[in-house]
């Protein structure tokens, strides 16, 4: 049961929700975007706060940047005067980097971190808020690391003959002996791949080009 403050009867405080996932790890370990909506969800409840709108990142090797987060700023410059409330799960689903601290904190909003049973705002004791920031370091450092293990993990595949990323056009990836990931020739396009780099390779290629702008 949470306990912290509830507003009156008469009053319905306007609130907003932000949630984040940043890889199928993250999906698999129980961050996923559901949990925790209905974790903010049952909170507002509790609280007594007036959910007006939910906002998401889920962010992938193949899809960066935060959409959700940038929306989420937008909403609150348009309705600075009825909602400065934020409910996000903890610390490193809000932030991704001290730039984003920055940002939030020139909004003056009271920010719920309900999982760490935390509000901060601009009545926040110093201590609370030094260890916030804190927070926000190691978010960003877990960020980092994992930036770093990525790509080091990719030159050892390098050095052991194993291709790093996706696979190239004519390949595919698979699971291979002992659960690594390898590429193999897929079997659909790569005869088509290996006939435009013969056709390129005999000029075929850059004669029918010709042909085609002479007609």
């Amino acid at each position: 049961m949470f306990t912290m403050r509830q507003p009156n009867n008469t009053e319905r405080i306007q609130a907003i929700a932000y949630a984040r996932v940043s890889s199928k790890e993250q999906e698999k370990e129980g961050f996923s975007i559901a949990a925790q909506q209905k974790l903010l969800r049952q909170y507002a409840s509790e609280q007594g706060f007036d959910l007006v709108r939910e906002f998401v990142d889920v962010e992938t090797a193949k899809r960066a940047g935060r959409t959700g987060f940038g929306e989420m700023l937008g909403f609150f410059k348009k309705n600075a005067a009825k909602c400065r409330v934020l409910l996000v799960e903890k610390t490193d689903r809000l932030y991704r980097n001290l730039k984003d601290y920055v940002v939030l904190d020139d909004f003056d909003l009271d920010i719920h971190l309900v999982k760490e049973g935390q509000t901060l705002s601009r009545d926040s004791r110093s201590s609370e808020k030094f260890m916030h920031g804190i927070k926000v370091l190691m978010a960003k450092n877990y960020i980092d690391n994992l930036s770093e293990e990525a790509r080091k993990g990719m030159i050892e595949k390098a050095e052991q003959g194993i291709w790093p990323s996706y696979a190239p056009l004519g390949y595919k990836n698979v699971e291979g002996i002992h659960g690594k990931k390898i590429i193999v020739p897929d079997l659909e396009l790569a005869p088509l791949v290996k006939r435009l780099f013969i056709l390129c390779a005999e000029g075929a290629v850059h004669q029918g080009t010709r042909q085609a702008d002479r007609q």
